[in-house]
């Protein structure tokens, strides 16, 4: 068992959101549980440079939308560490289709992964933390523009949209077990465009904000932070958005 408080940070194997969440926390002294899916390499590289910094770390692969490999995420981390305090559910998947294009399929992936993956995650470390006299805190990451959604990305939005009902959901679920477990979200707005985006629409998205430029993963490991150390918060989804929601540009 570990006297360090310890994290399950998923979607952290890739230098994505996950990772940065992953890398704030363990600056605050967590020990990680890094999890991930495909990216086995990504996911050892992290843990190699947790550990020369004197981080406790592990990875352990799970597809989060299965629940007996959720199961053992937890069980594995209960199992080498004794307790979780911290859970981040950073895996997500996100891919661009128009419309006349999905298929039936296409919503069911996405679906598996943003919000049943997110569920079980809830689900299974909440129930854990239930369990523990000093609780633990859940934050899922959600997106702001489920609010004001764009075109090509209807499966993606379907399945997102979900993540802010869980959220609440699970603050009532869980705190009514144990007032200690409190469950947040942060609704992240363009924190990582991607590489292969074109500079035009680049230029857009940071003109649609009020701050007129481009956040970064730090951001939402700042707010993941916020949510932590508040113990008055619980049931909130915050947009970490350079101003978006509120700003049509």
């Amino acid at each position: 068992m570990s006297d360090r408080r310890v994290a399950i940070v998923t979607g952290s194997g890739p230098r994505r959101v996950g990772y940065y969440c992953a890398d704030a926390l363990a600056g605050r002294g967590y020990a990680i549980v890094l999890n991930y899916r495909t990216s086995a390499a990504s996911a050892g590289a992290t843990v190699a440079e947790f550990v020369a910094r004197g981080v406790e770390a592990i990875a352990v692969q799970a597809d989060v939308s299965n629940e007996a490999a959720v199961k053992d995420l937890v069980a594995q981390t209960l199992d080498r560490f004794g307790h979780i305090d911290v859970l981040v559910t950073a895996a997500g998947t996100y891919g661009r289709k128009r419309l006349e294009e999905v298929t039936a399929a296409d919503l069911r992936v996405q679906f598996e992964v943003d919000t049943l993956g997110t569920f079980l995650c809830c689900q299974h470390a909440g129930l854990a933390m239930v369990k523990q006299p000093d609780g633990g805190n859940i934050v899922t990451i959600g997106d702001w523009a489920i609010g004001r959604p764009y075109r090509d990305y209807a499966t993606y939005f379907a399945a997102k949209g979900a993540i802010p009902t869980l959220t609440r959901m699970f603050a009532v679920e869980l705190a009514s077990r144990n007032p200690k477990v409190r469950v947040n979200c942060v609704m992240p707005g363009p924190v990582m465009m991607p590489p292969d985006m074109p500079a035009e629409e680049k230029r857009e998205a940071i003109d649609a904000t009020l701050v007129k430029h481009e956040g970064s993963p730090t951001n939402v490991a700042q707010a993941v932070l916020a949510f932590i150390d508040n113990d008055f918060i619980t049931g909130t989804c915050l947009p970490v958005d350079g101003g978006r929601t509120v700003f049509t540009g």
